[in-house]
């Protein structure tokens, strides 16, 4: 398919940030950092569990717990961004992320470590949000997509080099010294402090009862995926159904009601969240594949899945010039048709080829990438200006917490297989991640039509 330089790609008059650059590069490296952290700790788990001797239900928090509470800080730190100075809060959220990272090496009980990766997650949550915020009030929309790419492609770094580093670590130095790694972030501090624009704060009030409502929701809602207590269950949907009352009576609530009365905004937010399931499940599940049906080590496991995120980093300049030049539609096209395809070639490949599920990650690492940009470029555009700090936090929130619903519905789906072998356990399940992709792919034709319906009308 030719592309055709897209008039509805609108100019800004001029740039926001003095150091534009630099503001990314320190920004990108944040984002590494934090999202390393997200998922080095996967490795560490038969260890925590041999050190502190507890069930693997228990040490399963370290990773659940963790992306709860950055699901939740995330849309918290979009939508105080609407009133709170943006450089206020990312070294706020900085400073969670590394000092719980130094207090986390010298963790001695699990309860300590559980609390320092709450914060962790807490600081990151708002490291990755705020980033976006960022991007989107101050830089203009002619680069914006270029800046939305290289933020992707340092998404998928720090998913991606994760279980290489994280591997290597826990083999030579034990699980301590990934709270080492993490805490380099607060080297980043001065820059921050330096770069980002002074803004004034803004009158606005904050939701917490809104926030407690929205994450004792989910929790309960997973809880009841890993553990299938219905208690959970009924507890999880009234917290829910609260929050629902809760947006709609406060005069400030931390979810804006009119965002769901956005239907392209909502379709949008579906095809994120396709992605990220997508994403999020394989890259739980390669490193167990590798090792159980390959029988790699961790941090060769981990050198398998790398190539992956090294692709789209190294394609990140050209999607986001595609992004910029042409607007966000062939992306938002043909990414889900792509996402498509990789998973019906992991569901034939995965359980008899490792060079397959190498190359096959690849071009779905690409594929997440270069959807993921243009969707938040996207969203930047369907939103209104006041609405965009609490409409990228909710579609943040969802995306991850969509991620960490995906895995445990992965683990379970693995569980109930057990009788079968692995490489058919596998293949099933990527056969069902198929049918969500075919929802993307769906979802992108109904974004068309949307739009199209507001272009006439």
């Amino acid at each position: 398919m030719s592309l055709v330089e897209n008039p509805s790609v609108v100019k800004s008059e001029q740039p926001l940030l003095a150091r534009e650059g630099l503001t990314i590069i320190a920004i990108c490296i944040a984002i590494v950092l934090a999202l390393m952290n997200t998922s080095m700790f996967n490795l560490a788990l038969p260890n925590v569990i041999l050190d502190f001797k507890i069930s693997s239900s228990i040490a399963s928090w370290i990773v659940s717990g963790y992306s709860i509470m950055f699901a939740v800080s995330s849309i918290t730190f979009s939508r105080l961004s609407d009133f709170v100075p943006l450089r206020r809060l990312l070294v706020i959220g900085v400073l969670a992320l590394g000092t719980a990272s130094l207090v986390g090496f010298f963790s001695d009980s699990f309860l300590t470590l559980i609390l320092c990766r709450i914060v962790q997650a807490a600081g990151a949550g708002g490291v990755i949000s705020l980033s976006m915020v960022l991007y989107t009030r101050y830089i203009p929309i002619e680069r914006r997509g270029a800046a939305m790419a290289i933020n992707m492609s340092a998404v998928s770094l720090g998913l991606g080099s994760g279980p290489v580093v994280g591997g290597f670590i826990v083999e030579n130095l034990g699980w301590h010294w990934l709270f080492i790694l993490t805490s380099v972030v607060l080297l980043l501090l001065p820059l921050f402090v330096l770069l980002l624009p002074k803004e004034l704060p803004r009158n606005g009030s904050f939701d917490f009862l809104g926030v407690v409502l929205l994450a004792l929701g989910t929790t309960f809602l997973l809880l009841f995926t890993t553990n299938q207590l219905w208690i959970m269950l009924i507890a999880g949907l009234i917290a829910l159904i609260l929050f629902v009352i809760r947006i709609h009576k406060t005069p400030d609530p931390f979810v804006l009601p009119s965002l769901f009365k956005n239907r392209r905004f909502l379709v949008l937010v579906l095809l994120g969240i396709t992605g990220y399931i997508c994403n999020f499940s394989t890259l739980f599940l390669l490193p167990q594949i590798l090792t159980q049906n390959f029988h790699f080590t961790p941090g060769n496991a981990g050198l398998i899945i790398f190539p992956g995120s090294l692709l789209a980093i190294i394609s990140s300049r050209k999607v986001g010039r595609i992004i910029d030049r042409y607007g966000n539609n062939y992306f938002l096209k043909y990414g889900p048709i792509v996402l498509l395809f990789s998973s019906i070639l992991f569901a034939f490949l995965i359980g008899h080829s490792w060079v397959g599920a190498m190359i096959t990650y690849m071009i779905l690492s690409l594929a997440f990438t270069a959807l993921s940009s243009c969707l938040s470029n996207e969203i930047s555009r369907v939103l209104d200006r006041e609405l965009i700090g609490s409409g990228m936090g909710l579609y943040q929130l969802l995306q991850f917490f969509s991620g960490a619903f995906g895995i445990a519905i992965v683990a379970i789906a693995l569980e109930k297989q057990h009788q079968l072998t692995l490489a058919a356990a596998y293949s099933n399940i990527y056969w069902g991640l198929s049918v969500l992709a075919v929802v993307g792919v769906s979802s992108t034709i109904l974004y068309r039509k949307y739009t199209t319906i507001t272009q006439v009308s």
